[in-house]
């Protein structure tokens, strides 16, 4: 059962995926509902893959080109 775990990654409530992306909670349902990220749990407690998130946040942080961008001086 430990290997489940690498795979499947944390998974964490609607409260503390919403602190952790520094969003509201009802971001987090509206990004669920609209396919931008995946919801797991069961009816009553929504859960979501801490691996997930931070793969979104890093895909929000990439440039768009690759390229980032010049640094100023």
């Amino acid at each position: 059962m430990t290997g489940d775990r690498t795979t499947r990654g944390v998974r964490v409530p609607t409260s503390l995926a919403a602190l952790a992306l520094g969003v509201r909670e009802g971001t987090i349902r509206q990004w669920a509902r609209r396919g931008r990220i995946t919801r797991y749990g069961t009816r009553r407690q929504a859960l979501y893959d801490l691996n997930e998130l931070a793969a979104l946040v890093a895909a929000e942080d990439a440039p768009a080109n690759g390229v980032p961008p010049a640094r100023t001086a």
